[in-house]
C-alpha cells in the first residue's frame, strides 16, 4: 500500500513513485507480509540509507529510535491483528521517516495499522509526525486493556486462594506471569523509543506531535510499572501457594502420624491376644471379647488425651 496524503487529496500511488515523492503533503508506503516481500526498491538512490533499509527488513527487532542523516529509524511493538502462534506477545512495525516520506514494514499484521490507515484516508493525518504520533497513540490505547486484564486476572487468583484450588491457581499464575514478562520485554523499550523520538530535532515533528508522542510514552511507562507490579505480585502469590501446600502436607502428615500412633499399641494388644497359644487369660469367659474391645478403646483414648495435652491436635 502506498498513499500520498497531507495537504493534497489522499490518493494511492505505486511504491516507486511514493519514495521519489517531493510534492505537497507526504507519501506513506506500508508493506505487510511475513515472507516473500519485495523490498528491492529500498536503495540509497531512492533516498533510503543502507542502515535504514537493513533496519526495515531485519527479522529480529526491538523498539528503538535513531536519527540517521535527515531522517529517523523507528521500531515499535504493538498488539497483533490476529492471535500469535509464537512466544512474542507483540508484533513489530519498522519506520523510515523523513519530512515527506514514511516507509513502514510489518511482517505480521499490526492491529493499529487499520485504524491509522482509516485516519489517513479520511484526511486526518497531515504530515509524517502526525502519522507516527497516530501509531503511538493507537498502539498504547490497544495495549492498555490487555495489560490491565493481567492485573484483574491476578486479583481473581488472590480471591480464589481461599478456595484452596492450589494446583489450578499455580497454572493460572504461571500463565499470567509469563504474559507479563512477554509484554514487559517490549513495552519498556517502546517507552524509551517514543521518549527519544519526541526529542528529535526535525521540523516534521510539530509541537502537538511531540505532545501526543509524550502522552503515549507516559502510557507505556505506566504499563511498564503495572507489568512490574504484576510480576512481583505473581511471585508473591506463588510463594504463598507454596507455603499453603507445605502447610497442607504438614497437616496431613501429622494426621497420619497421629492415627498410626493411636493404633500402634492397639495393634500390639490385638497381635498379642490373637496368638494361637494356650494360657491366654479369660479366654473362656463370655465377656472376654467386649473386655478386649473396651481395653483397646481405653488405650486409644489415653493416647488421644496425651496428644491433646501436648497440643499436637491443634491445626
Amino acid at each position: 500500500m502506498a498513499l500520498v496524503a497531507g495537504d493534497v487529496p489522499v490518493r494511492e500511488v505505486e511504491p516507486g513513485e511514493a519514495v521519489a515523492y517531493d510534492g505537497r503533503g507526504f507519501a506513506w508506503v506500508h508493506i505487510e507480509g511475513r515472507d516473500n516481500v519485495d523490498l528491492s526498491w529500498l536503495k540509497p538512490e531512492h533516498g533510503v540509507p543502507d542502515v535504514a533499509a537493513s533496519a526495515l527488513v531485519a527479522r529480529e527487532t526491538r523498539p528503538r529510535c535513531d536519527e540517521v542523516e535527515d531522517g529517523a529509524i523507528i521500531n515499535l511493538r504493538g498488539p497483533a491483528a490476529a492471535e500469535l502462534d509464537d512466544s512474542d506477545k507483540l508484533v513489530s512495525i519498522r519506520f523510515w521517516v523523513r519530512r515527506n516520506i514514511v516507509i513502514s514494514v510489518s511482517r505480521r499484521p499490526l492491529l493499529a495499522t487499520t485504524d491509522v490507515q482509516a485516519l489517513t484516508r479520511a484526511g486526518k493525518i497531515g504530515d509524517a509526525g502526525d502519522l507516527i504520533a497516530a501509531f503511538a497513540r493507537a498502539i498504547s490505547k490497544q495495549l492498555d486493556p490487555q495489560v490491565a486484564a493481567l492485573g484483574d486476572a491476578l486479583d481473581d487468583c488472590e480471591t480464589d486462594i481461599e478456595d484452596q484450588q492450589l494446583y489450578r491457581l499455580r497454572i493460572a499464575i504461571a500463565r499470567i506471569r509469563a504474559d507479563a514478562i512477554g509484554f514487559r520485554r517490549f513495552v519498556a523499550p517502546d517507552r524509551d523509543a517514543l521518549e527519544a523520538l519526541s526529542e528529535l530535532p526535525f521540523d516534521w515533528l510539530q509541537k502537538d506531535d511531540r505532545l501526543h508522542i509524550r502522552e503515549a510514552a507516559d502510557r507505556f511507562a505506566r504499563m511498564t510499572e503495572e507489568l512490574e507490579a504484576v510480576r512481583e505480585r505473581a511471585a508473591l502469590l506463588h510463594e504463598q501457594i507454596t507455603d499453603l501446600r507445605a502447610e497442607q502436607l504438614d497437616q496431613r502428615a501429622l494426621l497420619i502420624s497421629i492415627v498410626a500412633l493411636v493404633f500402634l499399641p492397639l495393634t500390639f494388644v490385638t497381635g498379642l491376644l490373637g496368638m494361637n497359644v494356650q494360657g491366654i487369660p479369660y479366654a473362656g469367659e463370655h465377656w472376654a471379647f467386649w473386655g478386649v474391645v473396651g481395653f483397646c478403646a481405653a488405650i486409644g483414648l489415653a493416647v488421644v488425651a496425651w496428644f491433646a495435652r501436648l497440643h499436637w491436635l491443634k491445626r
